[in-house]
């Protein structure tokens, strides 16, 4: 014991304070004979690590998931709508004049929108047809960043143009300058009964928004080609708003229609899209308490290592009470042995997830070409590359918790060390 002795301090004189913590490093050093200690603790520390990088690892991903949908989404559709109570809006410029200075709005756009079909020779589709004003929609939508070609320049008025998301030409297997045929519910009345409506369209660019609802069934038309398919005259069926804080949407939308005549519609981005930002806050708590669980399950092999130390050091324990440590001595070196294990796999594995983090699209882009396998496939996750968003205050929590972990691990260690009777641990050596 003469390594672990502090110079000059006889039996039953006071240890200065540092040397519980010395004897704790010590402790964790392997020498010849004792490297089993030194493994298990190295094990101990890398599972903390793993645990760490996988939850740092994985919520980026959700959150990067979460802004790339949410940016995405709030390209194409508005803030909010405001709609006539019969699927209709005639006096829609009035409206749009008076609630454009509403609070919070940005700009204000008429559009159209309906139910219809698609026909390509013998394929057909089910579409979602949505007709805008183009120089209005600029000011309330990033969509025309998503059209190729022309933009909404390749809608004009009377011209009878349509743009198709991408995967909707596909499945018709058309491209710009091809005809499509338009067919909507509401039909003509003639001698041979009621007729659908239809018009031939021609394929004006296509609508790459990365997402697969829409690029799989928006088509986009001009809205004064829409109004006379759709028999609406002058009427729109309704207006979409910007806001400064697309938050704030829901409430704003409320009071501007409650401030007008009549009954209206109303709706905005979160009652049509929330349930994909819900799913995302419930998924990311689930994953956060089962990937703390990694954590746990690391932090009682810190309580295994420390234990086997304890036991194996009941005569190094003896010693040092006998020349003058008191309990709280024994406390400090096992609880100095494991909070050294926890921070530094907590320190590793911070490391480890920010750097998975940061490469997380070159990592997965280099497994699918690996192994052949489409890990993120745009039909169902609506995006087609993995975005990582690292947030400080999530890294700070799991780190916390990681460390909390470790320093409660070592508690009933060092207590076992603490209670060790000196002439029975002495006993057992002789």
């Amino acid at each position: 014991m003469s390594d672990l002795s502090p110079g000059g301090v006889g039996a039953g004189s006071r240890l200065p304070a540092p040397w519980a913590a010395w004897v704790g490093m010590r402790y964790l050093r392997a020498r010849r004979g004792n490297r089993f200690i030194g493994f298990i603790s190295a094990i101990a520390m890398t599972g903390i690590a793993l645990g760490v990088a996988t939850l740092i690892a994985v919520l980026s991903v959700m959150n990067g998931f979460e802004r790339e949908l949410g940016r995405r989404i709030l390209d194409i559709v508005a803030h909010a709508t405001l709609e006539g109570d019969a699927g209709r809006l005639d006096a829609w410029r009035e409206i749009a004049a008076e609630t454009g200075n509403a609070a919070g709005v940005v700009a204000v756009a008429p559009f159209v929108e309906g139910r219809g079909m698609m026909v390509a020779g013998e394929r057909s589709t089910a579409v979602d047809l949505r007709a805008v004003l183009p120089e209005a929609e600029r000011r309330v939508s990033a969509l025309e960043r998503h059209l190729g070609g022309r933009g909404f320049q390749g809608l004009e008025s009377g011209r009878w143009r349509v743009l198709l998301g991408r995967g909707l030409a596909e499945k018709l297997g058309v491209g710009p300058g091809d005809k499509v045929l338009a067919v909507i519910a509401k039909g003509d009345v003639t001698p041979a009964g009621v007729l659908p409506r239809r018009r031939q369209l021609t394929v004006a660019g296509l609508i790459d928004a990365g997402m697969y609802e829409f690029d799989q069934g928006l088509a986009l038309m001009h809205i004064d080609d829409a109004r006379r398919l759709f028999r609406l005259g002058d009427a729109v069926t309704g207006l979409r708003y910007a806001f400064d804080d697309p938050a704030s949407a829901p409430g704003r939308i409320r009071a501007i229609a409650e401030g007008l005549e009549g009954r209206y519609y109303i709706s905005d981005w979160s009652r049509r899209q929330g349930n994909f930002f819900r799913s995302i806050q419930v998924t990311k708590s689930i994953m956060f308490f089962v990937l703390m669980l990694v954590v746990a399950v690391a932090a009682f092999n810190i309580i295994s290592t420390l234990v086997m130390v304890v036991k194996e050091k009941r005569a190094d324990i003896a010693i040092l009470r006998t020349l003058g440590a008191a309990p709280r001595d024994m406390i400090g070196i096992f609880m100095t042995q494991g909070s050294v294990i926890g921070v530094a796999g907590t320190i590793a594995g911070v490391l480890f997830g920010l750097l998975i983090a940061g490469n997380v699209t070159v990592i997965t882009a280099g497994l699918e070409r690996l192994t052949g396998v489409t890990l993120v496939d745009p039909r169902v996750y609506f995006i087609s590359e993995l975005p990582a968003d690292v947030r400080g205050g999530e890294v700070l929590v799991i780190a916390a918790v990681a460390l909390a972990l470790g320093v409660l691990a070592t508690l009933y260690p060092a207590w076992r060390a603490a209670t060790t009777q000196p002439a029975e641990a002495l006993r057992h050596e002789v």
